[in-house]
């Protein structure tokens, strides 16, 4: 599996993001048991810092994950 530097894989299963979407007051869910490294693939992939972003693990529709809202 070759990544985009715009994808994440938080637990080795490509995920892509239109990050020109992921605009101040949107979030995205991640489901992924590796809640860190997603966080860490999405401050990488969107080239947001962590002050950018409020994160939340959370189960949704039965799937265990993060979300993540830009704030700014």
């Amino acid at each position: 599996m070759r990544l985009s530097r715009s994808d994440i894989s938080p637990d080795g299963v490509r995920i892509i993001i239109d990050w020109s979407a992921f605009v101040v007051g949107t979030s995205v869910f991640i489901p992924c048991v590796n809640v860190k490294q997603a966080v860490t693939d999405i401050v990488s992939a969107s080239g947001l810092t962590r002050n950018n972003l409020t994160k939340r693990v959370c189960i949704e529709k039965g799937k265990y994950g993060v979300r993540v809202w830009r704030v700014s």
